[in-house]
């Protein structure tokens, strides 16, 4: 059982079904929070609230709110006034639509409540609300007054709770332009390859093993004063400028993950995934005639090798010449030869 206080009493507003709800926050800080201190001695620094008109320190029960028109004139606004406004979320939940969540834009997701059931008759039409959400597989869009604004909701289902997400209106996310890089960059296969195998090496993370380090570091900090000790010293930061080479430092940055995780060096070794077909390759040519540049560059390949042909050709015949004549010789030299020997 949450035991919270509520920050805010009402109902859900479903058609004609009304469920009595309190909401409660669904999260906490833990961040470190300092005082201002004056250095010279330590003491205190404190904020007192006066009074322009006396110039006096008033108490908090002295202090309302007003509305400070463009002549500067301060127009009182009490708590009255904002309870009476004539609007049907001032203590409801109004849902408006179901919608599937990644119509959603995760921009728009503000602080996160819980929806707790205002008692016993709440049981029966909170439970049917939980359930109708689960099995739509689909968020509740509604609208409610908090703090002096009426504000978007999202209302889901977390274990057997009802959660909601306040949300911010669509006017009140900023469109991300100008900032993309304005220079045309040519991201090649082999670097997605790359950076997808140190995605891959990375892997999967379990968000409950994650753990605010920079809290621990401060807490370990106060600790040491406390006790009089020295503060515990950073690590000098690691040396590092540019990257001029980016395929060297995902290679790098793939092989420390893994030796991160214990794997063997040997494994570390970065081999490119298999080459994806992307819509930047250029279609193969089934037909059609080829280029001028390519038939001229053909064509003086087949020439130059007709000339080294030629040539070859006829530096053979020469030869076979040459050969042809010295056995011409040799034959009638041994002719004369057995002539003379049948003379003699």
């Amino acid at each position: 059982m949450l035991h919270v206080r509520s920050i805010w009493n009402g109902a859900i507003s479903f058609g004609l079904v009304s469920i009595p709800i309190k909401l409660v926050n669904a999260t906490e800080s833990h961040s470190i929070s300092f005082r201002q201190i004056h250095t010279e001695d330590g003491g205190r620094i404190r904020y007192r609230k006066f009074c322009e008109l006396e110039d006096r320190e008033v108490t908090q029960g002295e202090i309302g709110k007003g509305y400070e028109d463009a002549d500067g004139t301060i127009i009182p606004i009490t708590e009255e006034d904002l309870s009476s406004l004539p609007l049907p979320t001032a203590k409801t939940i109004e849902i408006v639509a179901f919608v599937p969540a990644d119509r959603i834009d995760p921009l728009q997701m503000d602080a996160a409540y819980y929806l707790q059931a205002g008692g016993a008759p709440a049981a029966k039409p909170y439970t049917l609300l939980r359930e109708a959400l689960k099995r739509s597989n689909k968020v509740a869009i509604a609208k409610f007054a908090l703090r002096g604004r009426e504000r978007l909701g999202m209302l889901r289902v977390v274990g057997e709770a009802i959660a909601m997400h306040g949300l911010l209106w669509p006017d009140e996310v900023r469109a991300p332009e100008g900032l993309a890089p304005d220079t045309n960059v040519t991201v090649r296969d082999q670097e997605l390859d790359l950076a997808d195998a140190l995605m891959d090496t990375l892997g999967e993370v379990d968000l409950e093993d994650l753990h605010d380090e920079y809290r621990e570091a401060v807490e370990e900090v106060i600790a040491a004063k406390a006790a009089g000790e020295a503060p515990p010293q950073a690590p000098e930061p690691a040396t590092g400028g540019k990257v001029l080479d980016l395929m060297a430092a995902l290679e790098n940055s793939v092989r420390a993950a893994r030796e991160s995780r214990g794997e063997e060096a040997e494994h570390a070794e970065v081999k490119p995934l298999p080459q994806r077909k992307t819509a930047r390759a250029a279609p193969k040519q089934t037909g059609g005639k080829k280029s001028t540049s390519t038939a001229k560059k053909t064509a003086a390949k087949k020439t130059t090798a007709a000339k080294k042909s030629t040539s070859k050709s006829s530096q053979g015949q020469g030869t076979t010449k040459k050969t042809a004549s010295k056995s011409t010789a040799k034959k009638t030299a041994a002719k004369k030869s057995t002539s003379r020997k049948r003379s003699a």
